[in-house]
């Protein structure tokens, strides 16, 4: 199988052709860049301009500006001109869809254009299903006659320009061929790709954004392979994850995807689109590069094990296959642990910042949604009894004090384990630190003693700089050996602000889940900044509030969920897909997003699109149960998929409309239905 990243067990940059966007250089191993798009009408001169500003003073190295027509494009030299008379040269992106006379207009204007090659010159309006081999073929040939023209005017005046496929808005055509999937992702690029080639024009971006960022990783990848396979070079990739959405949502969601291509080695330039003021995005952007700005490859005694034989499919997702011990592994859904051992005297109280609320009027339970399936307590026994669906991990030594064993269960080292001559007989947890011992990395003693042990579950963890590499190495030596333990994931973060945890957190557990890998997650922090988030930290560099009325345990179990869901290996939530606000949007879209969630966070597993305008409607939904567009000032259509069944509803009334929708196809409970009660 050809590698998609120049390694699966180091982190090593991946080679790609250098960029000029006006002076900023892109790809070639010049550093990662930070971009967002401004949310103002581009006919508003004023508001662009000052908004552009604050993205520059937040530290953007590229804004992109909506220009859905010509007029906004011809603006484009006034916004341009009036940010080079105050000092600022930052080069600016034209955003297109459907016309490419705009486009043709901006790229004599602006440093960089974009174009989505699903709507620049192709159709999506279902009207053919069916393509035979000459009719594609004619299509190909209208998308070079109309897309060379812009090539020859980039080529002209030096301007650069991303090739930016979206998942939701890939066209008739390719959609006839490759129906809704990430090699026909790539292929609608590709085609874009091979015309720019063709006219020998190089100074290009190439994007692949999805919602989903299990699409959204694979796309990529499939990307990277293709361009290897046929022209043995890369072009430098943007990454995103389009409509994340808002709060540690958005963060989560992002930071899954574009950290997990990250951690490879892979992008060049990152843009997170979050449902926020755009500078917001930016030092989101800047935590998860910041990652990488230096030579994280600090020398080690030994390096990782390199591997032979690749024993899955990066192109597609499937769940390493375990052996179920108890409720983890098997066909469960990933389990969540949760560090309380730092807390010191644990009371019922302590139990409800991971999901257990207890009611000593009535000595019930109240569980939540997510609410932690096992917590580790150290040398704690609790001296209250629990609700019934929580389990306890301790230290062996106070395991065989605990009284209760069907509670209670021993956590491990794996040598400690071998050696122990008392033991669960059910649920056993052994930690393995994957390649940190510099003296004996080859030696895969403990874990020929452990295979395959049916009341072993595996916690892995590396103290390695690649940690995620390490553990991923040792995953791959699982599936190798045919050892079908489950594994819990160990993350801690030595990190200090709340999104940077999150950032650390989604990268290196969501880049393992996304390929299949992991029965349960448990993130701890160290105590330096474990102890810095409990005297009292509140806010992240955009200045939100996360810590000020929750603990950092409640912190990391939401966190967890977040992490679980956003991966889609494990619903606990109501999941929406909520674009960043631009030009072309026709409400108050971050005003709008939190009234829909105030009214349906509570459906879990319900996935709702909020859309901003037509562009991003039907076909940048496309994961959606239900969407809320915006079709004209003051103006909702409303989708049940990608079918409308309301037209232009007064926003003052769509949001009840859209919760009639959801109970007219059974997709609503009332909010007091939704607790569940345990004596």
């Amino acid at each position: 199988m050809q590698l998609y990243c120049n390694s699966l067990t180091e982190y090593k940059r991946l080679a790609t052709r250098e960029v000029k966007i006006g002076d900023l250089l892109l790809g070639n191993f010049h550093p990662i860049r930070v971009q967002t798009m401004v949310t103002t009408d581009t006919m508003d001169t004023v508001a662009t301009v000052e908004q552009t500003i604050r993205c520059i003073e937040a530290g953007a190295e590229l804004v992109r500006i909506t220009a859905p027509s010509k007029k906004e494009a011809e603006n484009l030299l006034h916004i341009k001109e009036a940010l080079r008379k105050r000092g600022y040269n930052t080069p600016l992106v034209a955003d297109i869809h459907f016309t490419p006379n705009a486009a043709e207009i901006a790229a004599r204007i602006v440093e960089k254009v974009r174009v989505n090659p699903g709507n620049y010159v192709d159709k999506k309006k279902f009207e053919q299903i069916e393509y035979t081999n000459a009719e594609y073929a004619e299509e190909i040939d209208r998308i070079q006659e109309k897309f060379t023209p812009l090539i020859k005017i980039c080529k002209e005046h030096g301007t650069a320009m991303r090739i930016g496929t979206n998942h939701g808005s890939l066209s008739d055509r390719i959609m006839s061929r490759y129906g809704d999937t990430p090699m026909g992702m790539v292929e609608s690029a590709m085609e874009f790709l091979r015309i720019a080639r063709y006219e020998s024009f190089h100074n290009i971006v190439l994007s692949m954004k999805a919602s989903n960022p299990q699409v959204m990783v694979q796309a990529y990848r499939l990307l990277i392979q293709q361009m290897m396979h046929e022209f043995n070079e890369c072009y430098p990739l943007h990454l995103g994850v389009t409509e994340a959405g808002d709060g540690e949502d958005g963060r989560v969601k992002s930071a899954a995807g574009i950290g997990t291509l990250l951690e490879d080695g892979i992008g060049d330039t990152v843009r997170v689109s979050l449902t926020e003021d755009p500078e917001l995005e930016i030092p989101v952007c800047r935590d998860l590069v910041k990652r990488y700005s230096a030579n994280p490859n600090t020398p080690q005694t030994n390096a990782t094990p390199t591997i032979e034989k690749i024993p899955y499919s990066p192109f597609e997702y499937k769940r390493r296959e375990t052996f179920a011990v108890g409720n983890i592994g098997g066909h469960h859904v990933p389990v969540v642990i949760a560090d309380l051992s730092k807390i010191e005297q644990l009371t019922p109280a302590s139990l409800e910042s991971v999901g257990y609320k207890y009611d000593a009027s009535s000595d019930k339970w109240n569980i939540s949604d997510t609410a932690a399936d096992y917590i580790f307590t150290g040398h704690q026994v609790l001296p209250f009894a629990l609700p019934g669906t929580l389990k306890v991990i301790v230290f062996p030594a106070t395991w065989a004090l605990a009284q209760d064993k069907e509670k209670y269960f021993p956590i491990f080292e794996a040598a400690g384990f071998i050696q122990a001559g008392y033991k669960s007989d059910s649920l056993n947890f052994v930690m393995m630190d994957c390649f940190s011992d510099n003296t004996n990395i080859n030696d895969f003693t403990y874990l020929n003693e452990l295979a395959n042990n049916p009341s072993v579950v595996l916690c892995l963890s590396s103290q390695r700089i690649n940690a995620m590499q390490a553990v991923r190495r040792m995953l791959m030596e699982l599936l190798n050996r045919s050892v079908n333990n489950p594994v819990v994931i160990i993350t801690d973060s030595n990190w200090q602000t709340p999104d940077e945890h999150l950032i650390h957190y989604a990268t290196e557990a969501g880049a393992l889940l996304l390929d299949g890998f992991g029965d349960g997650v448990c993130f701890g922090m160290s105590r330096k900044s474990y102890e810095l988030a409990v005297t009292g930290y509140t806010q992240n560099a955009s200045g939100r509030n996360y810590l000020q009325n929750n603990s950092t345990e409640q912190f990391i179990n939401n966190t967890a969920f977040s992490i679980l869901q956003a991966t889609r290996t494990r619903i606990s939530k109501t999941e929406y897909i909520s674009c960043p606000s631009c030009g072309r949007t026709l409400f108050d879209l971050q005003e709008t997003t939190a009234k829909i969630r105030s009214r349906t966070h509570h459906l879990k597993g319900v996935k709702i699109a909020i859309m901003g305008c037509i562009v991003n409607g039907p076909g940048e939904m496309a994961d959606a149960d239900f969407g809320y567009v915006g079709s004209g000032i003051g103006k909702i259509t409303l989708y049940k998929g990608k079918e409308i069944v309301k037209r232009n509803i007064d926003s003052d009334i769509a949001v009840n409309e859209l919760i009639a929708l959801l109970k007219e196809h059974d997709a609503w409970v009332e909010p007091s239905q939704v607790s569940i009660n345990e004596n």
